[in-house]
């Protein structure tokens, strides 16, 4: 095949991942949705699943989800709004929050996902604002 695509899945096996990095390695191209590498519960997301196929072919996978500047570009333009008065709202620092940041956008973090208060001292970048849960936010 041409490409192997990785997203989110809760059926995979090593067959899978031994096929998808054969693949990969023999030249076809490598894109995924995102780089999560777990979610709630700490079940394996799309990052965790092309971390063997990486490790095997040597090949890095082109994210095109979240935090990809490239998602957040696509999404901007098919809402035909503008960096300056959108926001984003998400729970997860890494992917939500650091695409926001990324693209210039206004970030909202709500906690009742994968991020919590404590994880913001790790990373270099901040919410413009935190929020207990979506439930909690206005109108936007």
């Amino acid at each position: 095949p041409d490409f192997v695509i990785v997203g989110e899945t809760r059926s995979y096996d090593w067959d899978m991942i031994g096929k998808a990095a054969y693949f990969v390695a023999n030249d076809a191209r490598f894109i995924a949705t995102n780089p999560d590498t777990h979610g709630r519960g700490f079940y394996p997301a799309c990052g965790a699943l092309c971390a063997g196929i990486e490790k095997i072919s040597g090949r890095k996978p082109f994210y095109v989800g979240k935090p990809s500047p490239w998602i957040i570009r696509a999404a901007l333009n098919k809402m035909q709004a503008h960096s300056e008065e959108t926001v984003i709202v998400g729970d997860n620092l890494r992917t939500d929050i650091l695409a926001g940041f990324q693209a210039g956008l206004e970030t909202i973090l709500v906690l009742s996902g994968v991020s919590s208060l404590d994880d913001i001292d790790s990373i270099p970048f901040r919410p413009s604002w935190i929020y207990p849960s979506v439930a909690e936010l206005d109108v936007i």
